[in-house]
């Protein structure tokens, strides 16, 4: 294991002092949240088209270390009003260590939580009955992130601490199978500052043609075809950012065409152009993040369905960038930020409809709601600040 650039991001992710330890009533046994239908097909893709609100609470699921001081004991459930964001707290899934990241299979019957420790680990749990229906080693050390591919049928995972990206098999219960395939990034070398490989995301390509793994180590976007039969990877391009721009996330415009890059450590955004027929990805100019001189770490980046705007989640300055999407994806203008609400945004996530988008922020153990104005993309706070330990992850459906 790379203890060094581990150690870097426990650094990145290290709690404040005095971080709030409010956690979630431990009320496991208490009922599970209403179980949220596959979503129906859209009827129309116009971005006039208001979005539907569901009535009654929704389902939040939310992420944390449980070996952190002050950490949570599992996996947080939660529910949220949709029109008014406001979070009600609703126990535990227990048995799950460090579920840094989570998911959600798309029959939406199935979630997925990594286990962010040296001996990295994934694991599914049935959401009908809170049932952890098993554990599975990712082959490598403090898996950050996972996904799951479009068909239902791959689980893919990242594991930082290596720097390789796991994939796993799903059978018709939505538990996972033994690891199909393994792949450690050996080149190009660390970027500057770097000891080694850190794979901080793997996601399909909206095309579903590609997986894509983003490593902060090498400086590199790597492209994979996946064998869709037997769940092994082959490499078939990989895209370079400026050295030391340490990428970390990267989401897709809904064109297709284009995505986004946050880049950790040299605080900048850049657009990329991704051809579907190759999987070559080309990274664009090093963009402002809006956050001046200080101190800041980009984390997560989303686009809102419509693709006319971006949000950014910055640690360390403690905001949201906001940015205008233009030129049918191939240009983001930034507009300015909001403070966030909490410290340390380590993650953020849109409800479905996208009226909403909440924010995991680590040090403040807290989880913020803003509501997303669909006429110019303004972020506003919605209700108050919802205590969850050590909240890293808030997956809402």
């Amino acid at each position: 294991m790379d203890s060094g650039g581990w150690s870097r991001r426990r650094f990145v992710g290290a709690l404040a002092g005095g971080a709030a330890a409010a956690a979630l009533p431990a009320c496991d046994n208490s009922p599970a949240p209403a179980a949220t239908p596959a979503p129906e097909p859209e009827v129309s893709t116009s971005p006039s088209r208001k979005a539907r609100r569901p009535s009654g609470p929704r389902p939040l699921y939310l992420g944390t270390y449980t070996s952190a001081e002050g950490g949570g004991k599992g996996i947080g459930l939660a529910t949220y009003d949709a029109a008014t964001g406001r979070i009600t707290g609703a126990g535990t899934i227990g048995g799950v260590g460090d579920p840094s990241y989570l998911a959600i299979h798309p029959d939406r019957r199935t979630l997925y939580a990594v286990s962010e420790r040296d001996d990295g680990a994934v694991t599914a749990v049935r959401l009908s009955d809170r049932k952890v229906l098993g554990s599975r080693s990712t082959g490598g050390a403090a898996p950050c992130h996972l996904s799951v591919h479009p068909g239902g049928r791959w689980l893919l995972s990242a594991n930082y601490g290596s720097g390789s990206v796991a994939v796993h098999p799903i059978d018709a219960s939505g538990a996972l199978g033994e690891r199909s395939d393994l792949v450690r990034h050996t080149s190009p070398p660390p970027g500057p500052g770097q000891e080694g490989p850190h794979a901080h995301q793997f996601v399909t390509s909206p095309d579903g043609g590609h997986v894509l793994a983003v490593d902060l180590g090498t400086d590199t976007v790597y492209t994979y075809r996946l064998d869709d039969k037997a769940g092994t990877l082959s490499e078939v391009a990989q895209a370079h950012t400026r050295p030391g721009a340490g990428p970390r996330h990267l989401t897709f415009h809904p064109g297709g065409r284009y995505a986004y890059l946050a880049n950790e450590v040299d605080n900048t955004v850049a657009v990329c152009s991704y051809d579907p027929a190759s999987g070559r990805v080309e990274v664009g100019e090093a963009q402002s993040t809006g956050t001046g001189s200080g101190t800041s770490y980009p984390a997560q980046i989303l686009v809102t369905a419509d693709g006319r705007y971006a949000y950014l989640a910055n640690r360390g300055h403690n905001s949201l960038t906001r940015y205008a999407v233009e030129a049918d994806g191939a240009r983001l203008r930034l507009l300015g930020t909001v403070p966030v609400g909490g410290d340390f945004p380590r993650q953020i996530a849109f409800s479905p409809e996208g009226t909403l988008l909440f924010a995991a922020n680590q040090k403040s153990s807290t989880v913020t709601v803003f509501g997303v104005d669909g006429a110019n993309g303004e972020l506003r706070r919605a209700g108050e600040s919802f205590p969850s330990p050590v909240a890293v992850c808030a997956l809402p459906l």
